[in-house]
This record gives structure tokens, sequence and C-alpha cells, in this order.
């Protein structure tokens, strides 16, 4: 069935410009299975523009005067996206929203308070998943494999930072990851080999976050694995990264062509399944929806350990979440037509939900 899909692309986080290059791989394969779609930017600065040719006048930085302003009518049930006071004709949202301001459960709980069927996870699971802090806490309440970190927020640096230091040292040793806690795509992300460059990949990860989280290093491959589905979810193939640098930095992932994806990833048949049912458990942990990457390492001996997932993971032609499908037989049409079919089908078990008690009317 053809559905007229509003996508949503762009967003106020640091991941505005991947959000551009998913949203046209994402336009193209729904217009290849016959869709209908609306395109509806997100400037760096907040605001929700319509107009149809908004995704080069993004890419472009052009004036956006000519573009009309979105906003949402928050009455449940109501009529959803407006374009200056004007109702959409729209089906459903396709938020291709990477990082804060999209990724986070904000965009989501807006849907939500509209009563607009959407794509992917709701509130819950997106927060869950962008914050790495809370997403491990997750992780750790179903006993799933993951390294050992620290996580600490601004004030806690600047009123404490010696004793941090001191604390990650004795703690996680060398090599570290420090992140900011709420972005993706490897922006912030500083990999630290002595102790010393510590403080100033801290402060790195401080301009695009308050909250930081400092992992300690697992040496093993690099793998992922992509998660479709609401409750019944399966995981693709997976696949290995083998990057041209340290690791798979934001500049590897979008900009050059030197890091290699080894699809589907050359596993051992029971490491290979370890990775696909810890794939799914982690989706179900943070109480996904939809679509997700999990990220992993597999150690020498076979073990295999979280990340972290991402319930909006970049969705470009080079992008590891479409292309593991692919590799599993689910083109880049098909997969983004289940994912639209996925999202009607979760707005419309939750809206036969019951939100009032009912009276009893027994004497």
């Amino acid at each position: 069935m053809q559905h007229k899909v509003a996508v949503l692309m762009g967003g106020r986080s640091g991941e505005h410009e991947v959000s551009l290059q998913s949203a046209r791989y994402i336009m193209d394969s729904l217009k290849e299975v016959g869709h209908s779609v609306l395109a509806i930017g997100i400037t760096n600065d907040g605001q929700w523009l319509y107009h149809p040719d908004i995704w080069q006048m993004l890419v472009d930085g052009a004036d956006l005067s000519e573009a009309q302003p979105v906003s949402l009518d928050l009455n449940y049930q109501g009529l959803g996206l407006l374009v200056d006071g004007e109702p959409l004709d729209l089906d459903i949202v396709f938020p291709v929203l990477h990082g804060p301001f999209g990724e986070d459960g904000t965009v989501q709980g807006a849907l939500e308070l509209s009563g607009v069927p959407y794509v992917g996870s709701g509130v819950l699971g997106s927060a869950v998943g962008m914050d790495k802090v809370q997403m491990k806490i997750a992780f750790r309440a179903r006993n799933l494999p993951m390294g050992s970190y620290i996580a600490f927020n601004a004030w806690e640096w600047d009123d404490g930072r010696r004793e941090l230091v001191a604390r990650i040292e004795e703690r996680l040793g060398t090599p570290l990851f420090v992140k900011p806690a709420n972005l993706g795509s490897s922006v912030g992300i500083s990999k630290v080999t002595t102790i010393r460059e510590l403080l100033p990949a801290v402060e790195e990860a401080l301009k695009y976050d308050s909250k930081i989280i400092v992992e300690a290093g697992i040496t093993g491959r690099e793998i992922e694995c992509s998660v479709l589905g609401n409750e019944h979810a399966r995981a693709s193939v997976p696949g290995e990264i083998v990057p041209a640098n340290d690791f798979y930095d934001y500049s590897a992932k979008y900009l050059d062509e030197k890091s290699r994806l080894i699809i589907p990833a050359q596993l051992p048949d029971d490491v290979t399944q370890r990775v696909r049912d810890l794939a799914v458990e982690a989706f179900h942990a943070v109480d996904a929806a939809g679509l997700a990457r999990v990220d992993m390492f597999v150690k020498s001996d076979g073990s295999v350990y979280l990340n972290e997932i991402n319930t909006m993971p970049g969705f470009t032609a080079i992008s590891m979440y479409p292309k593991l499908w692919e590799a599993s037989g689910l083109g880049g049409p098909e997969l983004v037509n289940r994912l639209v079919e996925l999202g009607l089908a979760r707005h419309w078990r939750r809206g036969r939900l019951q939100h009032k008690r009912q009276e009893d009317n027994n004497d």
C-alpha cells in the first residue's frame, strides 16, 4: 500500500549534515516503492520548514526565505503537521534525525502528543538509546556483556578533575575512548593512548555535551549488526569494520573511502549467532522499535561485548544499516517500506490502549 510520508531531516545537532545524507537515500527509496514523499527540513537553529526543494536548499546553505514554516498541532488526533496553519495530508512521519533534538525522544514526544504515526523508537527507547550512560545502565540490568566505563558531568569535571583523572587511570587504564554521552556518528570522540591526552579529550567532548563517558578500550574486531522489527525483532547478518584510522571516526564513516566494510563478517557460526542474539537483546533492553544498529567488539577468544546501540543509525548509501540488510536479502526500497509498515503497526497498537480508568458499573 502506498502512503504519504513526511521525512524530517536536518536538525539542531552536530549530525545535521549526516541527517541530510540519510534523508536523501530514504526519500529516493520511498519513492522507488511508490510512496509520496513530503520533505520537512529543520535548520541548525531549529526552524521547521517546508519547500519542494528544502533538501537541496539545506545542503547548499541557500536562502530559506521562500520556505514555509511548519508547526505541530499538539491536540491528540488533531491535524498533525501544519504549514502556515493548514494541515499537511500525510499518513506517517519518518524522522531521519541523528543526535540531540531528534533522535533523543524530543521529536518523538511531540509526535506522540499530536497523534501522528512515525517510524522508529518511541520516547523512552529514543532517549535511552541516545544517552550512552543510561544505555549502559539498561544493558547492565539485562546482564549483557560490555566493557568498563566511568561517567561524569561537566560540573563534576570542573570541581574535581584531578580526582577523576586519577580514578579513570586506576580503574580503566589506557587506551580509552572519551565520548559526549548524547551524540552519535563519532562526533566529539577521542581515542586516548596516554593519560596525558585525557584532559584535552574531555575538553573536546564537553564542546558537544555536558555529560561525558570514558570507556576502557577493548581489543577486538569491530562488528555491527542491524535490527528490524517491533516486538518480534530480527537481526541481519553481522558486518565488520576495518577502519583506516585508529577507530571508525566521523571522517571514516562519511568522508573517506579507506575504511573497509566486510559483509558478512567472517566469524565462526556460533559467534555469528551470539552477535545476532545479543543485537536483539540490546534492542529490547532499551525498548527500541522499528530499527537500530548495534555495535560490538569480538575478542580473539570469540567473546562478544556490546559497545552501543543507535536507534536512528546512519542511512546513507554507504552506511552499515542498509548494507547489512541488503546482504540479508532486503534491499533499500523494501527496507524503508517495511519501516513504514512497522511505524503504522506500532501506532495502531498504541491507539488501542486505554488511557483512562474504566468505571466499575457493578453495584
